[in-house]
């Protein structure tokens, strides 16, 4: 395994459960890392919580390309070029289709997958100039199988994770890696919002989910993993 100690880092939804234990995880390591969430508060008290200064931190909507660049210029100046891209960034709107409105369904796909194409535009460069580098994206099992009530949630996770293939067609011929995580059923304020009866405490624990990223941070440069997938025990749909 490549150790993480020095290696460049960049966290986009560092405010969420997941993202919130992946950064620690990667701090603890060694890592320097830069980490990015919509709320500026949350934001803050993240960075304080693992030890990250002003310098570190930059709050973006990741739909919005100016938020990106601003992003990316703080991961610059703080870094340098990028070692590793983690994208735990999302929302989840889940309603029948005839609930879901028209700003729902472009909310959802707008951070979802715009707002991880955009992340790809901006640190892709730099990694090429390396010639190495790690792309990670949490498509979660809804970018393979689809679930009623999902329409918006599974159109950007479908298309997450066709779009990070076509790029990693794009990246043959180079030592950029990309991988995609398929998690399953989270415990995390995720479900806070949704109006589903689900079995919480029968779901994958947020720590457990943040070190699956922290580990497939620590991938071998002799291979790849591609896609993992990570699901509870009693719900598993891949």
């Amino acid at each position: 395994m490549e150790t993480l100690k020095g290696k460049r880092v960049v966290v986009a939804g560092a405010t969420g459960d997941i993202g919130k234990g992946i950064a620690r995880m990667l701090v603890q390591s060694g890592a320097q890392v830069v980490i990015t969430g919509r709320n500026q508060d949350k934001l803050v008290q993240v960075a304080q919580a693992i030890g990250l200064g002003a310098d570190r931190y930059q709050a973006a909507d990741l739909s919005k390309s100016a938020d990106i660049d601003a992003l990316h210029q703080k991961a610059i100046q703080a870094l340098g070029e990028v070692d590793i891209l983690v994208n735990a960034a999302g929302i989840g709107i889940i309603k029948p289709i005839e609930q879901l409105t028209e700003a729902e369904f472009m909310q959802t796909i707008q951070t979802n997958l715009l707002g991880a194409f955009l992340l790809v535009k901006a640190f892709l460069p730099g990694m090429k100039v390396q010639k190495k580098g790690l792309i990670i994206n949490i498509p979660g099992v809804l970018g393979k199988v689809p679930m009623a009530g999902a329409a918006a949630y599974a159109a950007s996770k479908y298309g997450l994770t066709g779009m990070m293939q076509s790029i990693r067609e794009e990246l043959k011929r180079t030592d950029i890696r990309i991988t995609n995580l398929f998690l399953g059923g989270v415990d995390s304020a995720f479900w806070d919002t949704i109006d589903l009866r689900v079995q919480r405490d029968k779901m994958i624990v947020a720590e457990e989910a943040a070190r699956a990223v922290w580990f497939l941070c620590q991938q071998p440069a002799s291979g790849v993993v591609s896609e993992m997938v990570l699901q509870p025990f009693n719900h598993q749909a891949i």
